[in-house]
């Protein structure tokens, strides 16, 4: 990029055009006279070739001082370098797909669905950060490792919904030693476990307490978010009637998140529990955490420059003297 030391030096011009102003208003005062008894023969004369260039002499030296004021302006090529330090966070989500988080308490639909467009927008709020998805009900597993590719986390959680492939039931602290296993290894400053679930710890063969002492020897910290309205619930149910076609019922079920566990996993480590009893409840708790984790990023420019005038100045002199040249050579006026 180009830039200007010196800008007020093409003030100068200013000056240079009213005395090119005042020089041509005065030109017929300076006009040598002779005297003719008539003119008839003499306008019949063209000019010649020297005198079709008289003004020559001052046009260079025009452009020779012109270019001596742009030197003076000093041209310089800056070469910007920025460094970015970027001290990222590393991410671990362990989503709960039990059959409870199909309630249709949240908006659009359910919990689950609710939970994973909140996610989402969530995951397109970092920048720099790698993150990693798990899910769990009675069992849990790994959907999407620590990653910086958005695209294939956000592909992999759309794709997330309730599973009767593996074990039934709520497995918060296999969940969580899961998450806090993928993050064993991370090497950044800060780690940290987002649980979302919906119920009470009553399955798996890790109970919370464990997987707790894990991730505070870890140094990791745990926010964990409770999903949904406490009490009796209708969970929907599909079957498929005679003709094959999908049926929806509804079955009840009482749905109750552990709230003195959810508070312990989250006071211990530092980190913060929240209640979650809507989607726009959600989506200010997932707000709230964006804003208390946020990369460190410490930006350092150098500019670096470089002197463009010489050039100017040489072209400068060269049409000055030039102008001379021709002035007192082939354009020389006689007395």
């Amino acid at each position: 990029m180009i830039v200007w030391a010196s800008l007020s030096a093409f003030l100068l011009i200013a000056p240079l055009v009213g005395l090119l102003v005042w020089n041509w208003m005065r030109r017929r005062d300076r006009k040598p006279s002779v005297q003719f008894s008539s003119l008839r023969v003499i306008k019949g004369i063209s000019p010649g070739f020297r005198a079709r260039l008289k003004w020559l002499p001052l046009l260079l030296k025009v452009v020779g001082i012109v270019l001596a004021i742009v030197a003076l302006a000093r041209p310089q090529r800056a070469d910007t370098k920025i460094k970015r330090n970027v001290e990222g966070i590393d991410i671990m989500m362990a989503l709960d797909i039990s059959d409870s988080m199909l309630i249709e308490d949240m908006r659009p639909t359910n919990r689950l669905e609710s939970s994973k467009k909140v996610i989402k927008d969530f995951v397109n709020q970092r920048i720099s950060d790698r993150m990693g998805l798990v899910v769990f009900s009675g069992e849990s597993y790994t959907r999407v490792p620590l990653t910086l590719d958005y695209p294939i986390l956000l592909n992999n959680l759309k794709k997330v919904k309730t599973s009767r492939n593996i074990k039934m039931g709520t497995a918060i602290g296999v969940a969580l030693a899961n998450a806090v296993a993928r993050l064993r290894e991370s090497e950044a400053k800060t780690r940290i476990v987002i649980l979302l679930t919906d119920g009470e710890n009553n399955s798996g063969t890790i109970d919370p307490e464990t997987a707790l002492d894990i991730a505070k020897g870890y140094g990791m910290r745990i926010y964990t978010i409770g999903v949904g309205r406490d009490g009796q619930a209708k969970l929907p149910v599909f079957r498929k009637d005679l003709f094959n076609r999908t049926v929806k019922s509804y079955q009840p079920i009482h749905s109750k998140v552990n709230v003195t566990l959810l508070k312990r996993l989250a006071s211990e480590t530092g980190g913060k529990f929240y209640r979650a009893t809507n989607t726009g409840t959600l989506e200010r708790v997932f707000n709230d955490i964006n804003k208390l984790e946020r990369s460190k990023i410490d930006v350092s420019q150098y500019t670096k420059y470089a002197e463009l005038y010489p050039p100017w100045l040489q072209l400068a002199f060269w049409f000055y003297l030039a102008s001379i040249f021709v002035q007192h050579t082939i354009l020389r006026r006689g007395p």
